[in-house]
C-alpha cells in the first residue's frame, strides 16, 4: 500500500500542479476563449455527471468498447493466421500496407456511404482504422518464435491448439499487447472523429456542436472529458498488461 501511494504521488504531482496553476491563473478571467477553470468544472459537473451521461457519454463508451474489442479480436485472429502462413502473408502484404498507410479520418466518408450515419458507422470506422497495430504486432510476435522452441514443440508432439496456446501466443504476448495499446489510443481518436463528422450523439458530437455554437465553456468541458476518458482507459489497460505479462518479470526478460 505504501509503495502504491508513493507511486501515485510521484505520477500525480505534475498534473495536480498544472491544474492548480490553471485554476488560479484563470480566476476572474473575462476572456471569451479562456473562461475560468471553476466555470468549466461547473459545466463539466452539470453535463457529464448529470444529464448527458445517458444521452452522450454512455453511447461513446459503448462504441469505443465495441470497436476496440472487435479490432483486437479480428487483429489477433488474422495476425495469427498470417503469421503462421507465409503464402497468405505474401498474398495480402501490400493490401495490408495500403490500408495501414491511409489516414484513419479519411475513412469516415467511406463509412457514411457504405453504412450511413449512426453508431454502426462509428464502430466500423474504429475497426477499419484501429485494427492495424494489433494485426501487425500479432504477425511480428508469431513470426518471432525461436526455432528451438518450435522444434521442441514438435518433438513433444503438441497439437496445433496446444502449440498456439502454450508456445506461440505466450511468446507473441508482448508484441500483441503493445499493438493493442496503440489500437486503444487510435480507437479513442477515431470514435471522437466519427462522432464529430457523422453522428447525432456522443462526446465528439457534443464538442463539435459546442464549438459551432460558440459555447466555449462547454467545448472546454467536453475536451477535458475526452482527456479523462483517454487517461483512465489507458490506466486500466496498462494495469491489465502488467498482470498478463507478469511472467516476464519472473523470467528476467523485462
Amino acid at each position: 500500500m505504501t509503495h502504491t501511494l508513493k507511486l501515485f504521488a510521484l505520477r500525480a504531482w505534475l498534473p495536480v500542479l498544472l491544474v492548480a496553476i490553471w485554476w488560479f491563473a484563470s480566476r476572474g478571467s473575462t476572456s471569451l476563449y479562456f473562461p475560468p477553470l471553476s466555470q468549466i468544472m461547473s459545466i463539466f459537473a452539470e453535463d457529464w455527471l448529470g444529464r448527458r451521461v445517458v444521452s452522450d457519454l454512455l453511447p461513446t463508451l459503448g462504441k469505443l468498447l465495441i470497436g476496440f474489442g472487435l479490432s483486437v479480436v479480428l487483429g489477433i485472429l488474422l495476425g495469427v493466421f498470417l503469421g503462421l502462413n507465409r503464402w497468405a502473408r505474401s498474398l495480402v502484404e501490400y493490401i495490408v500496407l495500403f490500408f495501414r498507410s491511409l489516414p484513419p479520418p479519411v475513412l469516415v466518408p467511406v463509412g457514411v456511404v457504405i453504412i450511413g450515419i449512426g453508431a454502426a458507422m462509428n464502430i466500423f470506422i474504429v475497426v477499419l482504422g484501429a485494427i492495424w497495430p494489433t494485426l501487425m504486432g500479432t504477425i511480428d510476435g508469431v513470426r518471432s518464435l525461436d526455432l528451438v522452441q518450435r522444434d521442441m514443440a514438435k518433438s513433444y508432439r503438441l497439437t496445433v491448439w496446444q502449440r498456439l496456446m502454450y508456445v506461440i501466443l505466450p511468446n507473441a504476448g508482448p508484441q500483441i499487447l503493445a499493438g493493442m495499446r496503440t489500437t486503444l489510443q487510435l480507437s479513442i481518436i477515431l470514435v471522437v472523429v466519427a462522432e464529430m463528422l457523422a453522428s447525432t450523439n456522443g462526446v465528439g458530437h457534443y464538442v463539435l456542436a459546442s464549438q459551432q455554437t460558440f459555447a466555449v465553456t462547454e467545448t472546454w468541458a467536453g475536451t477535458l472529458l475526452l482527456g479523462v476518458i483517454g487517461y483512465l482507459t489507458t490506466l486500466v489497460f496498462v494495469s491489465i498488461e502488467r498482470r498478463v505479462l507478469r511472467w516476464q518479470r519472473g523470467s528476467g526478460q523485462e
